[in-house]
C-alpha cells in the first residue's frame, strides 16, 4: 500500500516538475514576442508622427552648421525656439544651451535672455534674438562662442508649429500648468490665472508672452516652468506610451543637426536615470548687467561678459554651487520699457 502510494506520489511530482519545466520553457519565447511588440509599436508609433510632419506640408531647411566635437562625453547644443516669420524674417524667441553628460547622466540648460546686447561676427552689435535672422545657426555658434567662449557641438530648431504638435502628442488632453496670472496681451488666445490643462497653441502663447514689468525676465522663467512642466508629462504612463510618437512628431517638424539614434540615445540614457531633474541658469546673472538704449537696437541688456563667461563654465563643469542663487532679480521700472518693445 505504501509502495504504491509513493509509486503515485513520486509520479505527480515528476508530472508537476516537467509541467514547470515546460512553463520555463516557454518564458524566453514570451519574452521574445513582447519585444517584438515594443519595437513594432515604437517604430509604427515614430512613422505616424513623421507622416504627420509629412502631411502638413513640412520642408526640412538644409542649414549650414560647421561644429566641431568637443569629445568630453557631453553634447553641448543650441536649443532655438523660432518665433512667427514677421517682415520675411525669423527671430529666435528663445535661445538656450543645453548639455547632456552620458557619463553623469545630467541635463542642464541655460536660457539667454533676447535682448542681451552682443558682439555680432561681421555685423554691428545688436539683439542675440536677432543673430539667427542675419546668418542661421552658424552665425549664431560664431557669436556665442565669441561671447560666452563656448563651442557649441549640435542644434535644434524649433518653431511654434513643432512645438503645439509635439505638446499635443504626449498627450492630446493638454499639459497640466500653473498659470501665473491673466494674460491676453499680444498673444492669439486668453489665459486665466490658475493651474489647468493646456494644449499646446496655449502653452506655446503662455511661454512668450512678456507684456508685463517683467518682460523678458518673466518669460525666461516661464519657458523653463513650461519645459519642467513637459518634461513631467513625458515621465508619466501615459507620456512614456506616447513618446515614440512624439519624438516621430518633433523629427518631422523640427530642424537639427542630430540624427534620430543620437536623439533617441539621449533621450533613453536620460530616461533610465535616478532624478531626472533639469539643472537650469540663466544669463545675465544676477548683479551683472544694465539695461541700455542704444539708436539702433532700442533699449538691451548690456552684460558684464567676463562674470557671466566665469558662471557659464562653472555650471557647465558642475562648479557652481546653487545656481538658482544666481537668477537674476529685474529691475521692473527699468525693465518696463524693454518688455513693451
Amino acid at each position: 500500500m505504501d509502495n504504491e502510494y509513493n509509486r503515485v506520489n513520486r509520479n505527480d511530482t515528476g508530472t508537476r516538475k516537467r509541467f514547470k519545466l515546460k512553463k520555463r520553457a516557454y518564458i524566453p519565447l514570451i519574452l521574445l514576442i513582447l519585444l517584438a511588440g515594443a519595437v513594432i509599436y515604437i517604430f509604427a508609433s515614430y512613422q505616424s508622427g513623421l507622416n504627420t510632419a509629412k502631411e502638413d506640408g513640412v520642408q526640412h531647411e538644409d542649414m549650414v552648421f560647421n561644429s566641431v566635437d568637443n569629445n568630453d562625453g557631453k553634447k553641448l547644443f543650441l536649443l532655438l525656439g523660432a518665433d512667427r516669420e514677421e517682415d520675411g524674417a525669423t527671430r529666435t524667441d528663445v535661445v538656450m544651451l543645453g548639455q547632456y553628460d552620458y557619463m553623469q547622466k545630467d541635463l542642464k540648460l541655460v536660457s539667454i535672455m533676447r535682448d542681451v546686447y552682443v558682439d555680432i561676427p561681421g555685423y554691428q552689435n545688436y539683439k542675440i534674438n536677432s543673430v539667427f535672422s542675419l546668418g542661421g545657426v552658424e552665425l549664431l555658434r560664431q557669436t556665442i562662442a565669441a561671447n560666452f567662449g563656448v563651442q557649441v557641438e549640435d542644434y535644434i530648431v524649433v518653431d511654434y508649429q513643432a512645438f503645439e504638435s509635439v505638446v499635443d502628442a504626449i498627450n492630446e488632453d493638454g499639459i497640466t500648468i500653473d498659470v501665473e496670472k491673466d494674460m491676453s496681451e499680444k498673444i492669439t488666445t486668453e489665459l486665466f490665472a490658475g493651474e489647468q490643462k493646456l494644449n499646446g497653441e496655449d502653452l506655446f502663447e503662455y511661454a512668450r508672452f512678456r507684456q508685463d514689468a517683467e518682460g523678458d525676465f518673466g518669460r525666461v522663467r516661464r519657458q523653463q516652468q513650461v519645459i519642467s512642466a513637459v518634461k513631467d508629462e513625458v515621465l508619466t504612463a501615459r507620456g512614456i506610451f506616447n513618446l515614440p510618437h512624439a519624438m516621430g512628431t518633433g523629427m518631422g517638424y523640427v530642424n537639427t543637426s542630430m540624427g534620430n539614434a543620437e536623439l533617441y540615445r539621449m533621450a533613453a540614457s536620460f530616461l533610465v536615470r535616478g532624478d531626472k531633474d533639469i539643472d537650469s541658469l540663466t544669463l545675465p546673472v544676477d548683479g551683472s548687467y544694465q539695461f541700455m538704449d542704444t539708436y539702433h537696437a532700442g533699449n538691451v541688456i548690456d552684460l558684464d561678459f567676463d562674470r557671466n563667461r566665469e558662471v557659464l563654465h562653472q555650471f557647465l563643469n558642475d562648479e557652481l554651487d546653487a545656481p538658482e542663487a544666481h537668477a537674476p532679480e529685474e529691475n521692473l521700472e527699468e525693465n518696463d520699457e524693454i518688455s513693451q518693445e
